[in-house]
């Protein structure tokens, strides 16, 4: 089989506590399916998901973490070179939304500032919610992340959540790309300037 090429290779990171939905919300966007009866994540695990963007061939790598105290360690060293960080809780659990604090520190501590951070309120399908949709608004406007409200069990708003990230990422390259260019452009121009004065005075 002939390897694939890709215009960008993206790892993106999705945290949170145990229980809140991280690994549905993956499978829900990789594979379009569902599952209650799925085995709890250990430590660590990723799927892969390609896709098209304004002509770019774009590979996702997404790393679902395990969220118990215990792996908490482990995952540290997954936040190095994580360009995107889905950060999640359950509507249905108040500690959860609690520790997002907590979890914004981990992500300070061990993630790159450049990372792309998005707030993910699960489980809004469910009736027994008691975190309000606009309590996660004002906890991700504190954080000045963008906020979203999805459910892994009907699939709403979650392919919005991974493609708000990934093209806010190529935004980003994009801004830095453009940057260096105008830098060397510049130096170009005023060299060109230069010459045509000095080529003028005869």
């Amino acid at each position: 089989m002939s390897k694939q090429k890709f215009d960008h290779l993206f790892k993106l990171l999705i945290i949170g506590e145990s229980g809140v939905g991280k690994t549905c919300l993956l499978i829900r966007y990789t594979d379009d399916s569902f599952t209650q009866n799925h085995i709890n994540t250990i430590g660590i695990d990723f799927k892969i998901k390609v896709l098209d963007y304004e002509g770019k061939h774009i590979k996702l790598q997404i790393w679902d973490t395990a969220g118990q105290e215990r792996f908490k360690t482990i995952t540290k060293t997954y936040y190095k070179g994580a360009q995107g960080i889905i950060l999640t809780y359950d509507v249905t659990d108040q500690e959860s939304f609690k520790n997002i604090s907590n979890w914004i520190k981990q992500i300070e501590a061990n993630a790159q500032n450049s990372a792309i951070k998005v707030l993910v309120g699960n489980k809004f399908d469910k009736p027994n919610r008691v975190v309000t949709k606009e309590e996660g608004e004002k906890l991700a406007e504190e954080y000045q992340m963008k906020y979203f409200e999805t459910s892994a069990k009907t699939g709403e708003n979650v392919s919005e959540v991974f493609q708000y990230v990934t093209v806010e990422i190529l935004n980003s390259l994009n801004k830095m790309t453009q940057t260096k260019s105008i830098y060397i452009k510049g130096g170009g121009g005023d060299n060109q300037k230069r010459k045509k004065k000095g080529c003028c005075k005869s």
